[in-house]
This record gives C-alpha cells, structure tokens and sequence, in this order.
C-alpha cells in the first residue's frame, strides 16, 4: 500500500541581507521536501552578500525556492542601468564630437550625470562586495525576478500592495496594513524589520532584522509554524532595542 502523498508545504523567508551563515543555520530547521519563498532583500547590509546570492540561486536554479524581487534588488537594478546609460552616453559624445556639426543629431535629452551614477553604485553594498564585473553578471538574474508568488488562499510579496491599484508595491508600508481588504487571502511580507514576527489582520510580516542584530525567520503560510536563527548580534548590542518600525528612531529609515 503506497503512502498518502503529503501536502506541499512553503516557507517564506524573511529579508535575508546577506546574513550567509543564519541562512545556513535556517536552511537545516527547514524539510528538503518544502518549497522555499525568499520575499525579496537578500542582497546588501550584511558581510557576506556574494556567498548567499549564490546559495540563493543555487535553490532556485534546483527549483526548490523562489526569490522575490525586493526593493534593494530594485535598486541595484536602477544604478547598473543608470551606469549603463551614462556610457551610452558617452560613447554616443565622442562619436558626435567626431562628425561634422551640421550631421550630428540634435538630443533633447540631459547627458547622465557620471559623478551621480557612480555614487548610486559607490553606496550599495552589493557592488562594493561584488565588484563591477560580478553585479553586471548578476543583473540578467536580478531582472527576472518576480514580485509575487501566488499560493493556495495566500501570497507572498516583498512589502504589499498598493491599495489604489491592487498591483506589487516594494515601498509600501502603512498604505498597505491599513487598507488591505483580504483579495488575496494572507499576504505574507517582509521590508520593515522588528523583534519578532507580526500580524496585522490577514497581513504576516516575517522581516525579523537578521541584519541589524535579530533573527532571520520562515513562516509556513499553510500550518502557521514559525522557524527562527540568530541573526548577526543581539539587538541589545546594537543597541536597537526601542527601534521597531512606526517608532521615531526609523522615520527616515529606507529598509
């Protein structure tokens, strides 16, 4: 008699900012068998970005996980494309500056800023670990990622909806938690990181700070089980014990 196939279980990550070895130490609480949701910010802030892209990809390229695009991905993106254009930019200068004036096409666009460009790059962590050549290899990866993963009476996405459209936000906070309707069953997010997981009506904000000294979390959307590891150090090292989302000490912060 053949054994009663068990239901698939997910697990979605919170934001995992190149946490390596908390990701490894989550990855052995977590069945082979289940599928993995990465809600998205698994690049930046933490040591070791390049180790845990790779372990990351590693999951998806097996078909075991699924990285959702996140507003540091989105970011990353936005600089290489802008660094792009700048050397478009460049080279199609040069090229007009050798042509006579009379055949050299009028633009009405600004010339991109280089200076500006470089400093989008110089401030992201992910290209200071990885360097110029490795994140122009991973940009082809990063562009692809989705923004949702749609599951049996639930859903995952980095930070929320918006309410007006109903479409993937990768800033949303309030907007989102106040206004959800329940379209889409639970919605599981990460983006805005606190001491522990929360609730907020149908919403599950798993983004438990592994990088700013917390614990890197995965909830199962189906059982409502919760598996935790250490983050990088206490909060209380950090001294960020009061600093939870919605208090005065994160205001300006971009997560």
């Amino acid at each position: 008699m053949s054994s009663p196939v068990q239901p698939l279980h997910h697990w979605v990550i919170g934001d995992v900012h190149g946490c390596a070895a908390s990701l490894a130490a989550l990855l052995n609480l977590l069945p082979e068998t289940d599928r993995l949701v990465f809600c998205g910010d698994v690049i930046n802030r933490g040591p070791r970005i390049a180790e845990t892209m790779e372990l990351v990809w590693q999951l998806v390229t097996s078909g075991r996980a699924v990285w959702l695009k996140g507003n540091h991905e989105a970011d990353l993106l936005a600089a290489l494309q802008r660094q792009e254009l700048v050397v478009e930019s460049q080279s199609t200068s040069h090229l007009s500056a050798s042509q006579p004036a009379a055949s050299q096409p009028a633009t009405s666009q600004p010339a991109t800023s280089q200076p500006a460009a470089q400093r989008l790059l110089a401030g992201n962590d992910t290209y200071r670990q990885l360097g110029a050549g490795n994140c122009r290899r991973w940009r082809q990866r990063l562009a692809q990622l989705p923004e949702v993963y749609w599951g049996a009476g639930w859903a995952a996405t980095h930070a929320g909806f918006d309410p007006f459209t109903w479409n993937p936000s990768l800033d949303i906070r309030l907007p989102f938690w106040q206004h959800y309707d329940g379209r889409y069953g639970t919605v599981v997010v990460g983006h805005t990181p606190a001491a522990e997981v929360r609730h907020v009506g149908e919403i599950v904000i798993v983004d438990t700070g592994a990088c700013y000294g917390g614990k890197l979390s995965a909830y199962c959307p189906e059982t409502g089980e919760l598996r935790q590891v250490p983050g990088l150090l206490s909060w209380s090292a950090l001294g960020l014990e009061q600093r939870v989302p919605g208090g005065p000490a994160l205001a300006g912060c971009r997560f």
